[in-house]
């Protein structure tokens, strides 16, 4: 047989373990909420049993040890929130968050709330000595309430879905006075005698069932209960009705507010997507096109649980903004390359500038020639960007992250169109940031506007686009003429890479021209005669520089009976061109 020792820590390390915080956030610790959560049940033990004790017969000498065994519980619980917990609970003054020990407990012990908790743990019992075990000396624990409520409001700052506890702690209040009604009624037949008349408990059965049942009839105000035979139970009966009819319209009237409260957001979704169909219907819109409006309403409902998400935003301070977009949204726009090497303040403050729209599949997020304002990051889904002759050819498909129309926000002179169809695959959100909400951030952001220029020129010249920047005016005697015109492209091929040399190149063979019409010709008498045309790569083969200068090198005016015949072929190189001259004599006629 295996023998282990185990190895006993020390009770000061133990204390270390368990040691409790020298202040509680109590907004913020969770660890406090379950603390309460333990006070609250003691304080429910005390209210729903010591009524319960007090007239019914159900503390008995067999059972007593048990019962002051779970109160003798609830006590301590008791003393260590009044002697541990609440005097470490931080508090506000002037503005500042006080955690310092003594300034807690003097704020706690100056409180009402430390007068009721004290007052919950005078210990009455000691009077079972001198008049029995009677449970009403315990009736003071109910004065903890404070903690009570404190740990409702915790408790619903946490949950998701707080109505629904609201929905039950409304309910636990109703069953709290048909519980207390019961044990009233019980005490009124016990007072006129069990089975003493048809109206009190006849004592058969479950006492305890028997009795709420009366309490419910009576409360409810159901009726077809016995009537009461004396002036007691008319009084008792009376009494009873009126504080049904008050607490059950009460109870009924904050049911309403919770349940109402729980479902204000959808009767909002339900009555603007009435009021739409409704308009619709008045100016007989399509059903096709109803239906779409259906499509996004639901879904935009079912994936958001609002319509317009910047309603909740604008109600919150703009840091607090802040902080909610920076976790929903900056892990998506901080993986867009666009915004790469950008300050991360002024994409801070693009992520509130950020609108979230949904598009329905088939749905044009942009088509083609349209005027660019905006850009859009895509957030969820997916879209296909179309072309080919038809344009119903995918040419890519963006998914989740994906950047497009960044060109529009780059572009400096505006005016720029679209050069594909963009279409959701699917149900799509998109974010999208407009040109204007992005110029006036970068005004704060001068560096962060330098990067994005430089990438907007870059990604207008993959495009094949020159970038539109601003005109620059003319100044002096030069804004009184118009802007010059672009040079004419058989010019630009005969000037070629150099323009002084292809310039030389004309001067050349102009002069030989001239110099062929002085010299005799012995062929003269032929009714035609050609040159032989000389391609630019001939010519480049005897430089200028190293021809002898002709004679007579100017130029002559006149008229010849010659034409020179200029035209233009591509070369085999990309990019290239060939330029021929011919020079032929007219016919005579």
């Amino acid at each position: 047989m295996w023998c282990y020792k185990f190895k006993k820590l020390p009770l000061k390390k133990y204390l270390k373990i368990i040691r409790l915080p020298e202040s509680i956030d109590a907004y913020t610790d969770q660890h406090y909420v379950v603390w309460l959560l333990i006070v609250t049940i003691a304080y429910n033990w005390n209210c729903w049993f010591i009524p319960l004790r007090c007239m019914f017969p159900v503390q008995t000498s067999s059972n007593l040890f048990y019962w002051i065994i779970i109160d003798i519980l609830c006590d301590i619980c008791y003393l260590c929130d009044l002697l541990i917990f609440q005097p470490r609970k931080q508090f506000v003054k002037g503005g500042d968050i006080i955690a310092d020990k003594i300034e807690m407990k003097e704020f706690y012990q100056k409180s009402l709330k430390f007068r009721f908790d004290l007052a919950s743990v005078i210990p009455f019992d000691v009077l079972y000595i001198f008049f029995g075990f009677n449970p009403m000396f315990r009736a003071n624990k109910v004065l903890k309430h404070n903690t009570f409520f404190e740990f409702n409001d915790r408790l619903e700052a946490i949950l998701d879905k707080a109505y629904v506890y609201r929905v039950i702690r409304t309910t636990g209040y109703l069953l709290f006075i048909l519980h207390i009604n019961a044990c009233l009624y019980y005490w009124a037949s016990d007072y006129e005698g069990i089975g003493s008349t048809k109206w009190v408990y006849d004592g058969k059965g479950n006492m305890y069932l028997k009795c709420y049942y009366w309490a419910i009839r009576s409360l409810i105000t159901i009726g077809g209960l016995p009537e009461p035979q004396n002036l007691f139970e008319i009084i008792f009966q009376l009494l009873n009705y009126f504080l049904g009819v008050f607490v059950f319209s009460s109870l009924i009237g904050q049911m309403r507010d919770v349940i109402g409260a729980a479902t204000a957001g959808h009767n909002y979704y339900r009555s603007c997507m009435d009021n739409t169909v409704s308009y619709m219907n008045t100016y007989t819109i399509p059903r096709m096109v109803q239906n779409r409006v259906r499509n996004w309403y639901e879904y935009t409902w079912d994936s958001q649980g609002m319509l317009d998400e910047s309603e909740l935003l604008e109600q919150m301070p703009a840091k607090m903004q802040l902080a909610i977009a920076i976790d929903v949204n900056f892990a998506i726009v901080n993986k867009v390359d666009l915004f790469k090497g950008c300050d991360t303040q002024m994409i801070y403050d693009v992520l509130l500038r950020l609108k979230s729209i949904v598009y329905l599949p088939g749905d044009f997020v942009c088509k083609k020639g349209e005027i660019g304002r905006e850009m859009y990051i895509i957030k969820q889904g997916e879209v296909h960007v179309l072309g080919g002759p038809d344009g119903t050819k995918i040419l890519v498909t963006l998914k989740a992250g994906a950047v497009f129309g960044e060109i529009s926000l780059l572009a400096a002179g505006g005016g720029n169109r679209r050069t594909a169809n963009v279409v959701a695959h699917g149900f799509a959100n998109l974010f999208i940031l407009d040109k204007k909400s992005l110029h006036e951030i970068l005004v704060h952001y001068p560096d962060s506007k330098r990067i994005l220029m430089k990438k907007g020129r870059v990604l207008l010249k993959e495009k094949g686009k020159p970038s539109d920047g601003p005109n620059q005016q003319a100044r002096g005697l030069a804004s009184l003429f118009g802007p010059k015109p672009q040079t004419p492209k058989l010019f630009r091929a005969l000037l070629g890479n150099s323009s002084k040399e292809g310039i030389g190149m004309l001067l050349k063979l102009k002069i030989k021209q001239a110099d062929q019409e002085k010299k005799p010709d012995p062929e003269e008498k032929k009714p035609k005669a050609e040159a032989e045309p000389q391609t630019p790569s001939e010519q480049k083969e005897e430089p200028l520089a190293n021809s002898q200068p002709l004679p007579n090198s100017g130029l002559h005016r006149g008229i010849t009976n010659k034409s020179l015949i200029i035209t233009m072929s591509p070369s085999a190189t990309a990019g290239g061109e060939i330029l021929t001259v011919e020079v032929k004599e007219k016919k005579q006629e």
